[in-house]
């Protein structure tokens, strides 16, 4: 199912958070938000789980505007994980796993056999069964995470929404979820700090600044030299991995500061 995001703002205080942000990922596909810190890339994915309302413009799921929604339904067909995601109680990792399937149940009606399944196979797949019976809060920084990935699994979304997935993980972890993410085949946007992960992951990129969507398109055509420094003020060199092709960027250690933004507010229009 496809995911849009429609001309979509959000002020705060006064600050513009997010300018006419429009993107569009479609069904099936891996888009990621990439961009400095404070760019917007979080607030764009608060909208779409709805933890934050937009100022102007409209988030669609498929043809259905998702403020026209319930929160259950739209729970149903968007799940999340957020920058700040906590537990914190101490349920067991079977417990929060096992809460993915809150927006499919009513009161306290117990999982069926299918559920259950489900949700062992999520913890499987995060490599976490064997945590099964651990309080959340006796876990690391990266059990923890894989957890509320594994939660967000067994919501059975057609739509992921993921902020820094692969914060606190090992390598391996990280290569094995965002592995995972390209074979679920489910719509997912998703934001990554680190270039070189999103462009082997993600079909998509979506560059933001300062509340902008500067650049958008196949990672090869977004992840350029000149991009980077504009952006992120960094020196790259950009080279094709040796077995993927992916653009691969090795960073010079002497930074220099972003382009100046000047005075005009107005965003840019992204490259394609």
């Amino acid at each position: 199912m496809d995911l849009t995001l429609d001309r979509l703002s959000v002020v705060t205080d006064g600050k513009k958070l997010l300018h006419d942000l429009s993107l569009n990922v479609q069904d099936g596909r891996c888009v990621g938000l990439v961009g400095p810190n404070g760019s917007g890339k979080s607030t764009a994915l608060k909208c779409i789980y709805r933890a934050l309302r937009p100022s102007s413009g409209t988030v669609r799921i498929g043809e259905e505007e998702l403020s026209h929604l319930s929160m259950r339904r739209s729970a149903q067909m968007v799940a999340a994980l957020a920058q700040d995601g906590e537990v914190e109680l101490d349920f067991t990792v079977e417990e929060v796993v096992a809460l993915g399937r809150t927006p499919h149940i009513r009161g306290n009606q117990v999982l069926s056999a299918r559920e259950r399944e489900l949700c062992e196979r999520a913890m499987e797949q995060l490599d976490i069964s064997h945590l099964a019976r651990r309080g959340v809060l006796t876990l690391s920084g990266g059990e923890r995470q894989r957890v509320l990935v594994a939660r967000a699994f067994v919501q059975e979304p057609q739509i992921l929404v993921l902020d820094e997935p692969t914060n606190h993980l090992d390598v391996r972890h990280q290569v094995e979820l965002l592995s995972l993410l390209r074979s679920t085949g489910l719509t997912t946007l998703v934001v990554l700090h680190d270039l070189n992960l999103a462009a082997a992951a993600c079909d998509q990129l979506g560059v933001l600044s300062d509340g902008c969507l500067v650049a958008n398109g196949a990672p090869e055509k977004v992840l350029t030299p000149e991009l980077v420094h504009d952006v992120f003020g960094v020196r790259t060199t950009v080279v094709s991995h040796p077995l993927t092709g992916d653009p691969q960027l090795l960073y010079s250690l002497t930074p220099t500061p972003p382009s100046p933004d000047g005075s005009d507010t107005s965003c840019p229009s992204p490259g394609h």
